[in-house]
């Protein structure tokens, strides 16, 4: 089971946002749709996906976060024909962050935003791994500069963790410093992020469009990484953290989905009432709303 799920908010468009992705990305389906009521957002409507072999859940929760690049995917394509595909549906209605070229670290790349506002990163990559999506982190504003540091607090906290390479800018790329990050690779949880630091002027950062769920086996697992995490308790809700940086994490227990549904499948109010009281979620307390 894959320990780190990214999570997608949509305003009302995860539905669409599931057929247009499992269409174009190989190795792609639409595992489940639900619906959750009574939630500050009303009522939601959750979609759990595979995109390239890798899990996603989107979310259908109304205009209150928008998609930023300070959060994109890159995709690793085996052919310049692959990216080629890519780009023209995921450019559709969409915005050129940097056009689609040939650069020094790829023969053919692109850097796009879509028609939803998700960034997207595609670049020719033959020899790339397994993980062929790799959420990327962009430090921006007071964050820029942190990135090496970000990189050994998350290696810190996570466990199958490594450092593949971290490549600083050097001389001559003003605004950034030389000791600044370019490009970092490493894994948690054996799966692959990479991470940047940008000194350009830019008008966003993290938040909570993009989260990263952190899928729990006990109570102690959940408190570990709820203690290490969580540094903004403003922040706190319904099993939602950000950490130092502001980047959002959701600690849930594996098995979320029984918790909050009725042995016929049907949501469970009282399971769901309970959570969305909660902080840090405790999963003898919602089973036993739940019953």
């Amino acid at each position: 089971m894959q320990k780190i799920v990214p999570h997608l908010w949509f305003d009302h468009q995860a539905g669409d946002a599931a057929v247009l992705y499992t269409s174009l990305f190989d190795d792609s389906s639409v595992h489940s749709r639900s619906g959750m009521s009574g939630t500050p957002s009303g009522e939601v409507q959750i979609v759990n996906l595979s995109l390239l072999g890798q899990e996603f859940m989107f979310l259908s929760a109304g205009p209150e976060f928008r998609f930023t690049p300070a959060v994109s995917f890159l995709v690793s394509c085996r052919s310049k024909a692959e990216v080629d595909r890519y780009w023209q549906t995921l450019s559709d209605s969409g915005s050129v962050m940097m056009p689609l070229d040939r650069y020094p670290f790829s023969d053919r790349y692109g850097w796009i935003a879509d028609r939803y506002g998700l960034s997207w990163q595609l670049m020719y990559s033959p020899e790339s791994p397994g993980q062929r999506i790799v959420p990327t982190l962009m430090f921006v504003g007071e964050n820029c500069g942190h990135t090496e540091a970000g990189v050994e607090f998350y290696t810190s906290v996570f466990h199958e963790t490594s450092v593949q390479h971290l490549m600083r800018y050097g001389p001559g790329s003003e605004p950034n410093r030389p000791e600044f990050v370019q490009h970092a690779a490493f894994t948690l949880e054996g799966q692959s992020f990479a991470a940047m630091d940008s000194a350009l002027r830019h008008d966003f950062g993290f938040n909570e469009a993009v989260s990263f769920i952190v899928r729990c086996e006990s109570q102690e697992e959940i408190d570990y990484y709820w203690k290490l995490l969580s540094a903004r308790p403003e922040a706190e809700r319904c099993g939602w953290l950000k950490d130092r940086y502001g980047l959002s994490w959701q600690v849930l227990p594996s098995f979320m989905d029984r918790l909050m549904m009725k042995p016929d499948g049907s949501p469970n109010g009282k399971a769901v009432e309970a959570m969305l009281a909660m902080k840090k979620l405790d999963i003898a307390a919602l089973r036993a709303a739940g019953t």
